[in-house]
C-alpha cells in the first residue's frame, strides 16, 4: 500500500511535463520547415495577389515589414516559400538546400540576413519557443570527471527523446498516451522523428545502465531547458563564409575532438568527447537556419562536407551520426558557380540544390526605396559638420540610371520603354504583353547571365557612386548633394568597375538615357517654379487628360465649358476646353494629322479609364512625353513676352530678370524642396543645352 501510495504521489519530470505541454498546445514540436512556413503564411492578410512585369504573382507581407525591409525579390521570395512549403508536406525540398546565384550586390545576402533575423524575432515569441534538454547529477555516474551536466549538443527537442525512451516503439507510444496523446497526434509526432544523436544515445543509455533500466528513476537525470537565441553565438541561425584554402576546415563546420573534455571523460568511446557545437552546423541542428555564404567557392573536402549534410541531413565524424534538423541557405555569384559546373565530379551537390538566380530589382519606383537606404537615413552633414542637403531631384536621377543599366537590349523594347513597364507605368503605345514576350524570349537563354534583370549596375556600385558625389569638394563646399554631380561619379564607377568592354560601353549608353529623363524632370521643376505652383505642370496635364475626354462630351455647350466630376475629390469641376492647347500639345508630341491625334487621344483615355478604378489619385506625371510637350507649351507662351525663360534666367543683367530669378530661387526653396545651392545649378543646367536632346 505504502508503494502504491508513493508511486501516485510521483512529481512529474521535467520531460512528462513539457510532453503534456505540446499535448495541450501550450508548446509546439514541429521541424524548421514547419516553423518557418507558419511565420510567413499564418495569420491574416499575410499574402497579397499583385502583378509583376504583366504577371500574377504573391506578395508575403512578413518580408515587407520593419524599417530596412526587402524590396522586390518577388519571384525569389516565391520560389522560396514555395521551397519551404514543399518540404513542409514532405515533398523533396527537405532533402535540398535552397541556393541563390546572382550577381554581387543584388541583395542575395541581405535576404538570407533578414530571413534569419525575423525568424529568431518569431522564435523568440513566447508560445513558438525551441526546447531541448540536457543530463544532469552525471557525477553519480562514473567516467565524467567534473562533467556535471551536459546539454543535447544538437539542441534535440525533448520530443525526440520522449519517442526514444525505450528501445521498442510500442512503449514509447504507451508513454505519449499516458500522458494524454491521442492516435492522431501520435502518428503526426513520429512524421519528425528521428534518432538521438550519437553522444545523448550513449550518455541516457549509460543513465538506464545506472539505475537497473528503470526510465522514471532515469527522467529524474533529464532536465528541459528552452534554446537560447544568439545572433552573436550562431544559435538558431549561424553563417558560415567561405574561407581560403589554407584556413578553412572541415572542423569549422562539424566540430572536432575535444582535448578538454577527454581529460574528463574516461571512456574514449563516448562520442561526447566530440565538440560539434566548435562548428557552426550544431548551433542550427535544433529546428534553426544555417548560411553558408558564397558556397561554391569552399574547396572540394567542404563541399563534399554540404553534400552529405543536405543530402542525409546528419553530422557525421568517424562514423558517429548526429541527425539534424536545419534549413540550408547558400548564395553564390555567378561567376562562381559557372566555374564550378565546370568541373564535372561536383556535379552530385548542384542536384541536391534547389538553384533560384536571382535578378537585379528591374522597378525603378521600388528602386527609390533602395536607394533611400543607401543614401541613408540620418542627418547628412560636411566634413565640417554643417548640415547636408539632398537635392530633391538625386534619389531619382540615381535610382533610374542603376534602373536603365540593368534593361537587356531588345528589338522590341529600347531600355526606357522597358523600365517603364516594368514599373507598371505608360510607355508610349507599347503594351505590357511586349514586355512579357521580351522577357519569356530572354529567360529561355541558357547563359544565365543574359536573362532579364541578371547585369548592370549593383547596389553596391550604387553605394559606392554616393560615396564620390559626398567626397566631391562642390558637394562639401556647396553643403548639397546636387543631383547633376552624381552622374560622372557614376560613369567613374562604370570606367573602374565594369571589366567588360562591351558591358562598359552598354552601361555609358544608359547613362546618356538617365541624363535625359533627368532633364525632364529639370523642365518640370522650373516650369513649377516659374508658375510658383509645386503643381503647375501637374495640372496643365490633368487639363489636358481631362480636355481631350471632355471635347467630345454630349453635354458640351457653345461656351465650350465641360463640368466633370473630379475622381480625386468627388466634386463637379468646370472646365474651359481650349482647342489651342490640345493642338499645341499635339503638335509638340509629333503628331502631324487627325488620325494621329486620335489615335493617341484614344490611348489616353483607356489609360485614365483603366487607372483611374484602381488608382484615383493616378496624374500621368510617368508620361514623359506627355509633361515635355505640356511643359513646352506652357513655357512658351508664358514667357512669349519676355523672350525665352533660357534667355531671362541667363541673362540677369535688367531688374526685371534678376527679379524673375529671384523669386523662382525662393520658390524651390520654400516650396520644392531646394536649398539655395541646388536651386542655382539646377536653374543653371537649365540654361545649357546639355543632354537636351
Amino acid at each position: 500500500m505504502v508503494q502504491k501510495k508513493e508511486s501516485r504521489l510521483r512529481i512529474k519530470s521535467g520531460l512528462e511535463i513539457h510532453v503534456e505541454n505540446v499535448i495541450l498546445g501550450k508548446r509546439r514540436f514541429e521541424n524548421v520547415f514547419q516553423s518557418v512556413s507558419r511565420m510567413i503564411l499564418d495569420g491574416h492578410d499575410k499574402i497579397e495577389k499583385i502583378t509583376v512585369n504583366g504577371r500574377g504573382t504573391y506578395d508575403f507581407k512578413v518580408f515587407r515589414e520593419g524599417k530596412k525591409h526587402i524590396i522586390g525579390m518577388f519571384d525569389e521570395i516565391n520560389s522560396f516559400v514555395s521551397f519551404v512549403k514543399d518540404a513542409t508536406e514532405g515533398g523533396s525540398s527537405s532533402e535540398m538546400a535552397f541556393v541563390l546565384i546572382g550577381e554581387p550586390g543584388n541583395g542575395k545576402t541581405f535576404f538570407v540576413d533578414y530571413l534569419s533575423r525575423i525568424y529568431r524575432e518569431f522564435i523568440s515569441l513566447p508560445e513558438n519557443h525551441k526546447y531541448t534538454f540536457r543530463f544532469k547529477n552525471l557525477d553519480e555516474i562514473s567516467g565524467y570527471g567534473k562533467i556535471t551536466k551536459i546539454e543535447s549538443q544538437t539542441y534535440e527537442d525533448p520530443m525526440i527523446l520522449a519517442m526514444n525512451l525505450h528501445e521498442e516503439k510500442e512503449k514509447n507510444i504507451e508513454f505519449l498516451h499516458s500522458l494524454g496523446a491521442d492516435e492522431a497526434m501520435i502518428n503526426k509526432f513520429y512524421k519528425n522523428y528521428r534518432a538521438l544523436g550519437s553522444c545523448t544515445y550513449y550518455i541516457y543509455r549509460q543513465i538506464l545502465d545506472h539505475v537497473d533500466g528503470d526510465v522514471e528513476k532515469a527522467l529524474d537525470y533529464i532536465d528541459i531547458a528552452s534554446v537560447s537565441v544568439s545572433e552573436s553565438r550562431g544559435t538558431l541561425t549561424g553563417k558560415y563564409a567561405a574561407k581560403d584554402k589554407i584556413t578553412s576546415s572541415a572542423v569549422d563546420l562539424l566540430g572536432e575532438e575535444s582535448i578538454s573534455r577527454l581529460l574528463h571523460i574516461s571512456d574514449t568511446n563516448n562520442p561526447y568527447r566530440f565538440d560539434l557545437r566548435r562548428g557552426a552546423l550544431a548551433r542550427v541542428a535544433g529546428g534553426g537556419i544555417h548560411f553558408s555564404d558564397e558556397i561554391f567557392k569552399n574547396k572540394k573536402d567542404l563541399v563534399q562536407v554540404y553534400l552529405g549534410v543536405i543530402q542525409n541531413r546528419v553530422i557525421e565524424i568517424e562514423g558517429y551520426k548526429w541527425p539534424l534538423d536545419t534549413l540550408i541557405i547558400a548564395t553564390s555569384n555567378n561567376s562562381e558557380f559557372a566555374r564550378f559546373l565546370e568541373e564535372k565530379e561536383q556535379a552530385p551537390i548542384v542536384d541536391r540544390c534547389r538553384l533560384t538566380y536571382m535578378s537585379h530589382n528591374t522597378n525603378y519606383r521600388l528602386q527609390e526605396k533602395l536607394t533611400g537606404f543607401a543614401i541613408g537615413s540620418l542627418d547628412k552633414t560636411t566634413f565640417s559638420g554643417e548640415k547636408l542637403h539632398i537635392d530633391p531631384n538625386l534619389n531619382n536621377a540615381v535610382s533610374i540610371a542603376m534602373i536603365l543599366t540593368r534593361m537587356p537590349k531588345s528589338d522590341k523594347l529600347n531600355p526606357v520603354e522597358m523600365m517603364k513597364l516594368s514599373a507598371g507605368e505608360v510607355a508610349g503605345e507599347k503594351s505590357i504583353k511586349t514586355l512579357s514576350e521580351v522577357i519569356d524570349e530572354l529567360n529561355r537563354d541558357p547563359d544565365v547571365t543574359r536573362r532579364f534583370g541578371q547585369k548592370g549596375l549593383g547596389h553596391r556600385n550604387l553605394g559606392r557612386s554616393i560615396q564620390i558625389l559626398l567626397e566631391k569638394s562642390e558637394t562639401q563646399e556647396g553643403k548639397c548633394m546636387y543631383a547633376g554631380d552624381v552622374f560622372p561619379a557614376i560613369e567613374c564607377i562604370i570606367l573602374d568597375y565594369v571589366q567588360d568592354a562591351n558591358d562598359r560601353a552598354k552601361y555609358l549608353e544608359d547613362l546618356k538615357e538617365a541624363k535625359k529623363l533627368y532633364r525632364k524632370n529639370v523642365m518640370t521643376t522650373i516650369f513649377n517654379a516659374y508658375m510658383d505652383e509645386p503643381r503647375a505642370v501637374e495640372k496643365d496635364v490633368m487639363n489636358y487628360v481631362n480636355m481631350i475626354i471632355g471635347i467630345d462630351a454630349k453635354n458640351l455647350g457653345p461656351d465650350k465649358i465641360w463640368t466633370y466630376r473630379d475622381p480625386q475629390t468627388g466634386k463637379l469641376v468646370p472646365l474651359k476646353i481650349d482647342e489651342t492647347f490640345i493642338n499645341s500639345v499635339e503638335d509638340r508630341l509629333g503628331l502631324k494629322n487627325y488620325e494621329q491625334k486620335q489615335s493617341f487621344r484614344t490611348t489616353i483615355a483607356k489609360i485614365y479609364g483603366q487607372k483611374m478604378i484602381k488608382e484615383p489619385n493616378y496624374n500621368f506625371m510617368d508620361n514623359n512625353e506627355l509633361v515635355k510637350a505640356v511643359t513646352d507649351v506652357r513655357l512658351k507662351s508664358d514667357v512669349a513676352g519676355a523672350g525665352s525663360l533660357v534667355g531671362a534666367l541667363s541673362n540677369r543683367t535688367n531688374e526685371e530678370n534678376q527679379k524673375l530669378y529671384n523669386r523662382m530661387i525662393e520658390t524651390m526653396v520654400n516650396k520644392l524642396g531646394y536649398c539655395t545651392t541646388c536651386a542655382q545649378k539646377t536653374i543653371e543646367y537649365f540654361c545649357t543645352q546639355d543632354d537636351a536632346n
